[in-house]
Formats: structure tokens, C-alpha cells, sequence
């Protein structure tokens, strides 16, 4: 069975032909999620046709279209159920009508960061733990959870994806969802630049001489002794400590999988945020297992697949 999946950003569209759960073919296209979800449709489906094409196939090798997407969602109506400022349309397109009218294929959907800790899960470092939680940490801050091999969905799809807006900082930063205090609002890619340029010690740092500010350029400069630097590396440790320890804390498992683009950096933080956290959580039982993504971007195209084949063979 191939599936076609979709792993939808605001930024860019992955997509690929997955065969279980080994990518056949892959592209990606950009998103421009201002201009919402209509638009992109019939360019999704052009860069599928032109995938399986190549690949020798046609949509009659596919069983069905698999999309993560980056909101909550209603996952057995297939229904999109919120939106942030991106896709304003969607509540308003019936994904699954379109994918019949098109492909000639059954939909199914789930959140972005379900599908990347399905992928992990699978095939990834999530491999042999049936109790996982999953943490992208990027320009905002994904999770979701794995509880007895079983997704935490809740009856009105949110469960275990909004651990980036767990309050971190009683009376901190404005958040987008209107909180404060939001792990999100103190810690992510979104928020950076305005965190480090509110540091008294901005003022002469390197950081003020850099193109962009990113969390590269942070770990970077602070391996590299810079003052403020190394000041909002130790600041976003603590938030993103505090953070897992709620999910632990939460939903008990035994491993947590740490992913997202920032994890390029990941030997300039993690072994310092496992350390906090191993200080912090609350688990007689022992230590949980504390690991980094392995997948990348395939996790979430993977991740698809696999729901595909729960949802089609299992019910779920």
C-alpha cells in the first residue's frame, strides 16, 4: 500500500510516496499559508501526480492521502478544527471530499507533531516504548503523547499537544494563544530574538552583530564564551526543562524524544537539559529515557503512513 502523505507547515509543504513506512519518493513546495489552504490543494496534488509519475505509478497504486497538520483537528470526521493565523479557509474545506473528487483515495488527518511521534515511534528513537511523549522544539514548541501504544487525543482532539502552552512563567510573556507565561512565549525560535535583544547585556554582545538570531547562533556564541549568550542558552534550559517535567509529570512515560530543527544543535543543550530534568522529575520509578529524534523531516512523512495503515486496518 502507498500512501501519499503530507506533512503541512506554515513555511513549507513535505511530501512524499511512502510504501510501509519507507519513503519511496519525496518534495516539498511552499506553503504560503497567508493565502490559505485553497490555494495550495491543487498544487499538492500537480507535485503528487508528478512523484508517481516518475516513480512509474499512478494514484490506482495508492490507497489513501495522509496529512499532518499543524492544529487541532477532528480526527474521525477529518475535519480541520482550529486555526492560528495560518490556513484561514480550512475550517471551511472538507478535506475528505476533496481527496475522493482528485485522487480517488480515503483521507485520513492528525496533528503535525501526532504524526512526527508516530514516525519516531515506528522507526525512529521512539522504537520498543509504548509510553512515549515527543518534543519538536522549533519555532514553536510541538508535543503529543503515546500512552499504552495508543495516541492521547481527549474528546475534543487538544490531549497532549499543547504542552508548548503549559505555563512556565506565572506573569511572563505575552503568548499568541493569549496566555502568559507559555513555554512557547519564553523559549522558541518565534520569540528569540526579542528575548535576547531585552537582555541588559545585548548591548556589546555578539549577538547584536549577527544576520539573524537563531538558536545556532545562540549555542554558538555562548560555546564561544559571549556573555548574554550564554546567559539566554541557560534561560531557555530552564524553560525547556520546566516544560518536559510537566509532561512527564502528566502523562508518566517512560521516554521522551527530543526533535525539531533546533536539535542540530543538540550537543550544545541536551545533555545539560537531560541533567535538569533528571533533577527535576518527580519519578520514584526511576529515570525516563531522555532521547534525541532520529528522523528529521521523515518523521512526520512516516508518521502518516503509519496512521494510515492504524486507522485503515485497526480502527482507531
Amino acid at each position: 500500500m502507498i500512501t501519499l502523505a503530507a506533512d503541512v507547515g506554515g513555511t513549507r509543504v513535505k511530501l512524499g510516496l511512502v510504501n510501509d513506512m519507507n519513503i519511496v519518493a519525496r518534495a516539498t513546495i511552499e506553503a504560503r499559508s497567508s493565502e490559505g489552504l485553497a490555494q495550495l490543494l491543487p498544487r499538492v496534488a500537480e507535485e503528487f501526480k508528478r512523484l508517481l509519475d516518475g516513480a512509474g505509478l499512478g494514484f490506482g497504486a495508492c490507497e489513501v492521502f495522509s496529512v499532518g497538520f499543524p492544529s487541532i483537528v477532528d480526527a474521525a470526521s477529518g475535519r480541520i478544527k482550529a486555526t492560528y493565523g495560518k490556513y484561514m479557509d480550512a475550517l471551511e474545506i472538507d478535506l475528505a471530499a476533496w481527496t475522493k473528487e482528485v485522487f480517488g483515495l480515503k483521507f485520513c488527518i492528525e496533528n503535525d507533531a501526532r504524526v512526527a511521534l508516530l514516525g519516531e515511534w515506528g522507526r525512529g528513537a521512539g522504537m520498543g516504548c509504548n509510553n512515549l511523549v515527543a518534543v519538536t522544539l522549533g519555532t514553536g514548541l510541538g508535543t503529543a503523547a503515546l500512552i499504552d501504544g495508543n495516541l492521547l487525543r481527549g474528546p475534543h482532539g487538544q490531549a497532549g499537544i499543547l504542552g508548548g502552552h503549559v505555563t512556565v512563567r506565572f506573569g511572563g510573556r505575552l503568548c499568541s494563544c493569549g496566555n502568559r507565561g507559555c513555554a512557547e512565549a519564553e523559549a522558541s525560535t518565534a520569540v528569540l530574538e526579542a528575548i535576547v535583544r531585552e537582555q541588559p547585556e545585548y548591548v556589546g554582545s555578539r549577538l547584536s552583530e549577527v544576520s539573524r538570531i537563531d538558536y545556532a547562533a545562540l549555542f554558538r556564541l555562548a560555546r564561544a564564551g559571549d556573555v548574554c549568550a550564554a546567559k539566554v542558552r541557560e534561560r531557555t534550559i530552564e524553560v525547556w526543562a520546566a516544560m518536559i517535567v510537566n509532561l512527564i509529570h502528566a502523562y508518566d512515560p517512560e521516554r521522551v524524544v527530543v526533535g525539531g530543527g533546533i536539535l542540530d544543535g543538540a550537543n550544545d543543550f541536551l545533555p545539560d537539559l537531560v541533567a535538569k530534568i533528571s533533577g527535576l522529575a518527580h519519578t520514584p520509578w526511576g529515570k525516563v529515557d531522555i532521547r534525541p529524534a532520529l528522523l528529521g523531516d521523515d518523521a512526520a512523512l512516516i508518521g502518516c503512513d503509519l496512521l494510515a495503515r492504524r486507522r485503515m486496518f485497526s480502527n482507531e
